[in-house]
């Protein structure tokens, strides 16, 4: 009897006299003012956080109004939270002297955290290919794990078998990419960092890429040393004959230094859609007398502009 009346919880003075509302909300997510120093970065956090413009300006915004909307954050060790959405705000913060900032503090595991980071963060403008790629890795993994696949085995994705839908087709819905396309961002994912940060600059052309990821790190280090000294970068047609090397064991320094010196074809070819100039021509006219008259005019302006050098 003693041990059952043990196990009987009652309900502390305060809980008694609370309404329905007041109970409710202590179930609900509330936003809390929270130092900037109690938080730190989302592990391999893929966005990157610039100081550039843009960062500035939400430094005066922040001077000004203060952090306008709240950062998702989860608790962990030592009293501290990880931040989950809102590093560049987090940033701006404490660039702005702010010693506190509003913020939702979230109980969820790992790999909640990541689909809400993931989610929240693939949402800005201009997200680089390297931010994509880890995004779409993380994110991809972690709906494995939910989904009780073992993430070890690279040639299965996992299944969600609530929807009866792979995970990778779940993630093409909720980016409107394509499953190869994603696949092919996870590929830059196996690229060294100089050769992922040339991506990111245009450095380098997406599908070139994903060709030379294939390429073992030494190889890739001997390919951004031979792309340094030559000034250049693989077409697709070089990184594809760069892979198939690397594939046979045949890739070495000489191999590369020879593809990649040789002289490129380049692509002249030009499409000009009809809907756009028809509006410029007779009804009556064919496609025959369109090109006539285009390029009539094209001799007539580049006559123009050679007279105009000579002058």
């Amino acid at each position: 009897m003693k041990s059952s009346a043990r196990k009987i919880q009652l309900a502390s003075y305060d809980d008694l006299f609370k309404n329905d509302e007041e109970r409710l909300a202590d179930t609900q997510e509330r936003i809390q003012m929270l130092s900037p120093e109690k938080m730190q970065p989302f592990p391999n956090h893929p966005f990157k956080v610039i100081d550039d413009d843009k960062m500035n300006d939400m430094v005066e915004s922040i001077k000004e109004y203060g952090v306008l909307v709240p950062i998702i954050v989860r608790p962990v060790e030592n009293g501290n939270y990880e931040i989950v959405s809102g590093h560049r705000r987090h940033h701006a913060a404490v660039l702005a002297g702010q010693e506190e900032i509003p913020a939702i503090v979230r109980e969820m595991d790992e790999d909640a955290a990541v689909l809400v980071m993931v989610d929240s963060n693939l949402q800005r403008e201009n997200t680089l290919p390297s931010e994509k790629a880890f995004a779409y890795r993380m994110k991809l993994e972690a709906m494995k794990r939910q989904a009780g696949r073992p993430k070890e085995n690279a040639t299965q994705i996992g299944q969600d078998f609530m929807r009866g839908k792979y995970s990778v087709e779940i993630l093409s819905e909720q980016v409107n990419e394509s499953r190869n396309q994603i696949q092919r961002y996870i590929r830059l994912t196996h690229l060294i960092p100089d050769i992922l940060e040339m991506v990111d600059n245009k450095n380098i052309a997406f599908n070139a890429a994903v060709e030379i990821s294939y390429l073992s790190e030494k190889e890739q280090e001997l390919l951004h040393d031979n792309m340094d000294v030559n000034e250049c970068s693989p077409s697709l047609s070089q990184a594809k004959r760069l892979k198939k090397y690397s594939q046979e064991g045949k890739l070495t320094e000489d191999v590369i230094d020879a593809i990649m010196t040789e002289e490129k074809e380049t692509d002249t070819k030009l499409v000009l859609k009809g809907d756009t100039i028809k509006k410029y021509f007779p009804k009556e006219y064919t496609p025959m007398q369109m090109q006539q008259v285009i390029t009539k005019l094209l001799e007539s302006w580049c006559r123009k502009r050679m007279q105009e050098k000579e002058r």
